[in-house]
């Protein structure tokens, strides 16, 4: 689902969420132990897609991503907006298996890996940040590869 401060809330089945228009993308996932996995091709829907069924308000700044196991993560609503970030179901022309995020995982090219949240029910609008799993156990806020921001 989408929640918090959208105009229209989401709640999607997952043969609705299966029925949305899918894109593929072939990124570079980063690890924040510092291993990075080249050309990653993935398929899924567009989260920006999602974000505009549901229509986030102005004063929605942050979003918290939230996994089936408990798992929060925290980023800039901008970030998410990027049309490479997807919900993807599929890695390398399979479905993903369970262990990487099945049946739907967050996918955010730009950000290390513990960004890309896995099993995702949630993305949760928000006007001021919060900080997720990781962040409240010393992680990055943002968590740029590019600029090795692993710990804060």
């Amino acid at each position: 689902k989408v929640s918090g401060l959208v105009e229209k809330p989401l709640e999607l089945s997952w043969s609705e969420f299966q029925d949305l228009d899918g894109t593929a993308e072939v990124v570079d996932f980063h690890c924040v132990t510092q291993w990075t996995r080249l050309n990653v091709a993935w398929e899924g829907v567009p989260v920006a897609a999602l974000l505009k069924l549901a229509v986030p308000k102005p004063e929605a700044r942050y979003v918290m991503v939230h996994g089936a196991d408990g798992y929060t993560t925290n980023m800039p609503l901008s970030v998410l907006q990027a049309p490479e970030v997807l919900l993807a179901h599929m890695q390398d022309g399979k479905l993903l298996e369970r262990a990487h995020g099945f049946p739907a995982r967050l996918v955010v090219p730009a950000l290390y890996g513990w960004k890309s949240a896995k099993w995702v029910t949630e993305i949760e609008l928000m006007a001021e940040e919060r900080a997720g799993f990781w962040e409240v156990n010393g992680y990055h806020m943002r968590g740029d590869p590019w600029r090795e921001e692993r710990f804060s």
